[in-house]
């Protein structure tokens, strides 16, 4: 993991899709607009992303039509899931078809990228190792799916804060080669034994919730249990659905945030 000068960090990440989504409901209007269901937390103002990919994708294409757009949130917010960057991604795919503005793959993406980083990767909707700010993308097989118990034990963590105490104490990356292959075999041990979240390490002092968390996950039996992106969720992922189900059974008295899901291919 490096940094460019312009800020953006240099990654190279397996990144997965869950079942687990945000819904988006898009009808065609002559202005644009938002409405949000499921986190009062969440306005629709100029900062939400579905309306920036929205605005861009207008920029882009000199699109004058607008759309009123419903937000259905389902994915935790500050969780490090990416949900923000999936649902502008939907976006960009639905508006592109509603205004049949017909933007190739490659069109798409880099509106996507001026978003954020991990928006290239949800465009793709498929397993990928991502590296340069997130951008370049490989994807990568992926024999079979894994049940998830994910929990978020603690109030979201700063991004920046995060990276600023890593740049401090950076860590042992993941030894991707073995982890690629754990992926391609499906084989959830040696997956466990070699994927690493060097953000953890400094994570985990700010919030050592997050700790307490992977080791509930691990207890309960999880073969895997890591922090999401820069936190603050963490996930357990198990061999079986029935395993899954009887974490999450046991978890979600615990933790008010513990949602049973899987990876998707």
């Amino acid at each position: 993991m490096g940094q460019r000068a312009d800020g953006y960090h240099l990654l190279d990440s397996l990144m997965q899709s869950l079942e687990l989504c945000d819904r988006l409901y898009i009808e065609p209007a002559e202005e644009l607009s938002l409405t949000i269901d499921g986190n009062p937390d969440l306005v629709p103002d100029d900062k939400n992303l579905v309306l920036r990919a929205a605005r861009a994708l207008q920029q882009y294409a000199h699109v004058d039509t607008g759309a009123h757009i419903t937000l259905e949130k389902r994915i935790p917010m500050g969780a490090g899931l990416g949900g923000g960057s999936a649902d502008a991604a939907a976006t960009l795919k639905a508006l592109d078809e509603i205004w049949d503005l017909g933007l190739s793959a490659e069109e798409l993406e880099k509106i996507g990228l001026s978003l954020g980083a991990d928006v290239p990767f949800c465009l793709l909707d498929a397993p990928a190792r991502a590296q340069g700010i997130g951008e370049i993308l490989t994807p990568v097989p992926c024999k079979k799916t894994f049940p998830l118990v994910l929990i978020q034990p603690c109030t979201p963590l700063s991004t920046k804060a995060v990276f600023d105490a890593w740049h401090q104490s950076p860590t042992q990356s993941s030894d991707m080669e073995k982890c690629l292959l754990a992926l391609k075999e499906g084989d959830l041990q040696q997956l466990a034994a070699h994927a690493k979240n060097g953000l953890e390490q400094v994570s985990i002092p700010m919030r050592p919730q997050i700790e307490i968390a992977r080791q509930a996950l691990l207890d309960s039996g999880a073969v895997m249990a890591r922090m999401t992106g820069s936190g603050s969720v963490v996930f357990g992922a198990f061999e079986h659905h029935a395993a899954a189900r009887r974490a999450w059974e046991k978890l979600k008295t615990a933790y008010s945030t513990c949602i049973l899901t899987e990876t998707a291919l």
